[in-house]
């Protein structure tokens, strides 16, 4: 069953086609629950069903004229495949594309909306609303039967029958008509489709016309002279007549131009379910490659060596909080970039030689859902390109990675699969003031671009003398350090115990390790004054921890071996008097605190103190 009036009127809701003059305007309320009516009556129960493998079209257009629908029809077929044209009832005739399966029309319409092909109201059809047909030309692709092409549509015409011909001179070879170009809007008929864009749309247009060179106007969507001037000069540079208003053709044109940088890219709409998000990817640069909760990682599968992550995480303000802090400490996030958060999600940008990461989360109703985008450094145009269409198309849906499905081997170097950045280089250091200064080896400082103390708190260097081995830290946040160093006031005694705090596994595990020996020697190898020799073994990540004596107070500071010269016997070690460390430090305005000459500590108190004074540089 047919009700022209019916699709008549949906048509124009769709397309906002005004009624003529002698019919009166029914509300669109009224309209769309007779849609609703009529369709819920007229389908069966397992046809109302929209289905993903549905066949459906792609409707651009309709007009209720045979001649302009015809016209226009001929006109996308120059820029689109596919192009169909049918009586739709009620006098109108709509340009569809297609047949398509509903999931690809779905990419079809996103596609050429997206690329300014077809005007933004364009909308998926239905088969049974399509009559007969008009555009190719002949064709009757539905067996609904054909509306012959109206007189301003060049048909072939019928074979003449044979007659004599009286001999003549030479007949002059014709030259066949070159084919007509595809039938475009005049300046009138172009204000008006322009006046149809929405102000999305016009500002679009405005990018465009700024990246190509032609405009450096405010990004408004108002249609001033600059924005007209600069349409004329893109008419003129590319061959069309200068009138400062472009035709639905034209503002193809340009925006294809504008997208042509994402060509080759396949950005596609995905959806995951399981993840409950919705966007575009660049499908020909990623490929999924494992879920690890809280992400969904899309490998790098092109030439590019782009990344996606898709980050989806049930939890409260706090868990999204975590996961701020959590994200810079990954390798995917550079240190370089600004940060942001706040209560509704955060946003991290990070750049070093190589890539740059965006990333951006929001939270809403006990859901943390975002992405990250890595792309290579350098090609930066694609990039924010990229960028724009995954946040304009990001969609958080229902459901959220469960957490208990992680399946990434574990290691204290990964989260959830992604590797945690590491530093270049881990040594130890221990505070000596209540502000949280410190003293480290100049080995720590030589060669960072960023110093850090237990991995969390920035500091700047306030004094390095490489002559001596030793540093100053400052925190560029006041610390309240636990405990800090008591310094011997004499030298300490040959064959006396000592003990070296240190990060003997460069920050593998949360506190300082204990390492205990005896004083070898109060001069180093060539008879030097300020060191001592210990008789002790160490690791790398001990250098800079304090050594202490039996009763806790700091003797000095555990120096790096030589990398110099013939090797030394194991269990050699170096340290750095405590007087020398004085010295340095008050020229830096610091002042240490005295040992007050106690007995021995004992064990436990020594630990508990090496511990909290000593640092992770």
């Amino acid at each position: 069953m047919v009700i022209p009036g019916i699709y008549c009127l949906v048509d124009r809701v769709f397309l906002d086609v005004k009624e003529p003059p002698s019919m009166p305007r029914i509300p669109q309320f009224l309209i769309l629950t007779l849609t609703a009516l009529f369709l819920s009556i007229t389908l069966p129960p397992q046809a109302r069903a929209q289905q993903p493998d549905d066949v459906v079209w792609v409707q651009i257009q309709a007009v209720q004229s045979l001649a302009t629908a015809t016209d226009r029809a001929q006109a996308y077929t120059a820029l689109l495949e596919d192009v169909n044209g049918f009586a739709l009832g009620g006098g109108w005739y709509g340009i569809v594309v297609g047949p398509y399966t509903r999931a690809d029309a779905e990419l079809v319409l996103q596609t050429y909306r997206r690329d300014g092909l077809i005007p933004r109201d364009s909308f998926l059809q239905s088969t049974p609303r399509l009559g007969q047909q008009f555009w190719p030309v002949g064709a009757n692709v539905l067996n609904r039967g054909v509306i012959e092409a109206p007189e301003t549509i060049e048909t072939p015409p019928p074979a003449a029958p044979e007659t004599p011909t009286p001999q003549a001179p030479e007949v002059a070879e014709v030259v066949p008509e070159p084919e007509p170009e595809p039938a475009d809007e005049t300046p009138a008929e172009a204000r008006r489709s322009e006046r149809a864009l929405d102000r999305d749309a016009r500002k679009e247009l405005q990018v465009a016309l700024k990246w190509a060179g032609f405009y450096a106007g405010a990004i408004d969507g108002a249609y001033g002279r600059g924005t007209r001037g600069s349409m004329g000069q893109w008419q003129e540079a590319n061959g069309y007549e200068r009138t400062g208003v472009l035709t639905t053709l034209q503002r193809a044109d340009l925006l294809r131009q504008y997208n042509s940088v994402l060509d080759g890219l396949g950005l596609r709409l995905v959806t995951d379910q399981r993840a409950g998000i919705e966007m575009i990817l660049p499908m020909n640069e990623v490929a999924l490659s494992v879920y690890e909760p809280p992400f969904v990682q899309y490998n790098s599968s092109g030439d590019i060596g782009a990344r996606v992550l898709l980050i989806s995480q049930a939890g409260d303000q706090s868990t999204m909080f975590g996961l701020y802090e959590i994200m810079q400490t990954l390798e995917i996030v550079p240190l370089d970039g600004p940060r942001n958060r706040n209560r509704q999600g955060f946003e991290l940008v990070g750049q070093n030689a190589d890539f740059i990461s965006e990333t951006s989360v929001i939270f809403r109703n006990g859901r943390i859902k975002g992405f990250t985008l890595i792309w290579p450094t350098g090609d930066e145009e694609r990039r924010t390109r990229v960028l724009e269409q995954m946040r304009a198309s990001f969609t958080a849906l229902p459901g959220v990675l469960d957490a208990a499905d992680a399946t990434a081997a574990q290691s204290i170097d990964l989260i959830s699969g992604l590797e945690i950045r590491k530093p270049r280089l881990s040594r130890s250091g221990f505070f000596v003031d209540g502000a949280g200064t410190v003293v480290t080896t100049s080995e720590a400082v030589g060669s960072c671009g960023r110093i850090t103390l237990d991995s969390s708190a920035d500091a700047d260097v306030i004094a390095n003398d490489p002559a001596t081995g030793l540093a100053l830290l400052k925190p560029q946040t006041a610390l309240a350090p636990l405990a800090i160093a008591s310094f011997a006031t004499a030298e300490p005694r040959l064959q006396s115990e000592v003990t070296v705090a240190g990060y003997s596994y460069e920050g593998v595990l949360s506190a300082a390790s204990l390492s205990f020996g005896k004083v070898a020697d109060i001069k180093g190898l060539r008879g030097e004054t300020g060191i001592n020799r210990l008789d002790l073994t160490a690791q790398p990540g001990d250098v800079g921890g304090p050594v202490f004596d039996a009763s806790g107070a700091v003797v000095g500071m555990l120096l790096p071996k030589p990398t110099s010269g013939p090797q030394l016997p194991e269990g050699t070690a170096f340290t750095l008097e405590a007087a020398v460390i004085a010295e340095i430090a008050t020229e830096a305005g610091l002042t240490l605190q005295g040992a007050n000459g106690l007995g021995q500590m004992p064990p436990r108190a020594l630990t508990r103190q090496a511990q909290d004074m000593t640092v992770l540089v």
